[in-house]
């Protein structure tokens, strides 16, 4: 798999502390990828078409005003939680999957952007009856997705450098001209919720932490690399930074977990649909 063999080069690469030509070569290659990014961006904010995002489009404030829960797949995470969601807009993701053989409920929106992590469902059943997914366009040239699917561009910035500098983020509200990469497809979920409108998000299973044997609700053969925790936050306190400045509300109903950047609330106290 080509996105395989690039983390095993980068994981080999690493190990050493000099800029080798190999690590220059890739290095150049993301930063080649991130700049090109930015130009079409940039074309795409003044109306330029894109064909390849143009279903994106048909997104645009489309729930204008109206609150929306976006579901993460933390080990916190229960069906109990998501049964209880049946009546209401909800945003989820990769492993959700794994509950759909329990209910019937089903999330409104669902997306994926991880190649890696694609490779562990596309075989299943219920991920591949999802029709509409908002998957990356990274992820789109990597494998052999549906042509129902909405690409969305994620621009990685400099995270898949070696030995990048210090983490750094962005915070889009125009999904269609770019969406910036936060360590984890639940920020991308929320840029994507503020392009349709929503104006109360609402997070859960959003635990931030894999300090611990489980490391989602469900294991289904993939974990992270490593603890991507502490860029998380950041990118976290990126989105609330936007969000305060834009009346827009950010909520955490995760049960527990390491996630204070935001407000914290619970499902019971919400008047749920």
């Amino acid at each position: 798999m080509k996105l395989e063999k690039k983390e095993k080069l980068k994981e080999a690469l690493s190990k050493y502390n000099l800029l080798t030509p190999a690590k220059y070569i890739y290095r150049i290659h993301y930063y080649i990828r991130h700049k090109r990014c930015q130009s079409e961006a940039k074309k795409r904010r003044v109306g330029k078409r894109y064909p390849r995002y143009s279903r994106l489009l048909e997104y645009k404030n489309i729930h204008h005003g109206e609150r929306c829960f976006i579901i993460a797949t933390g080990p916190s995470l229960t069906l109990e939680d998501v049964e209880m969601l049946k009546n209401e807009y909800t945003i989820s993701m990769n492993s959700i999957v794994k509950f759909f053989n329990q209910s019937s409920w089903r999330p409104t929106y669902y997306g994926i952007q991880d190649a890696l992590v694609y490779d562990k469902l596309c075989n299943d059943k219920y991920f591949q009856s999802i029709k509409g997914k908002f998957i990356s366009d990274w992820l789109q040239e990597e494998k052999e997705t549906s042509p129902d699917d909405i690409v969305f561009p994620l621009d990685l910035l400099e995270h898949m450098y070696i030995n990048p500098p210090k983490f750094r983020t962005e915070f889009s509200d125009d999904a269609y001209a770019i969406v910036y990469d936060g360590n984890t497809i639940t920020y991308s979920l929320i840029q994507i919720a503020v392009y349709m409108g929503f104006k109360e998000i609402y997070l859960l299973g959003c635990d931030c932490d894999y300090s611990g044997e489980k490391k989602h609700f469900v294991n289904y053969g993939y974990a992270p690399p490593n603890d991507p925790g502490e860029n998380t936050i950041i990118a976290y306190k990126t989105a609330k930074r936007y969000a305060d400045e834009h009346n827009i509300k950010i909520y955490n109903a995760t049960r527990g977990g390491k996630l204070e950047v935001f407000e914290r609330v619970t499902l019971e106290e919400l008047s749920l649909k």
